[in-house]
């Protein structure tokens, strides 16, 4: 027999905060250049005209104005083509 006894799991070790991702401002809304539109992973919303994405996906505006948000479908290299909702500062 062993003389170590076996290392049971560790069932806590899930206590990460929240990344506070989601729609920071809406459609309609007035936004001034720089402001945080949408945090999100991974590019499931676009950055369109009067908007810009940063390294870790954010959508900010780049110019002030008012927020509008479009459907639209992005079109994949492959061919294949996916509804994705474009981001504007008009």
């Amino acid at each position: 027999m062993s003389h170590v006894k076996a290392g049971g799991t560790a069932k806590n070790v899930h206590n990460n905060a929240g990344h506070r991702l989601g729609v920071k401002r809406f459609g309609g809304q007035v936004v001034k250049e720089g402001e945080v539109l949408v945090r999100q992973t991974g590019a499931t919303k676009i950055a369109g005209p009067g908007t810009f994405m940063s390294k870790n996906f954010t959508i900010h505006a780049a110019k002030p104005g008012v927020v509008t948000f479009v459907k639209t479908k992005k079109r994949h290299f492959s061919g294949k083509s996916l509804p994705r909702t474009r981001v504007e500062v008009r």
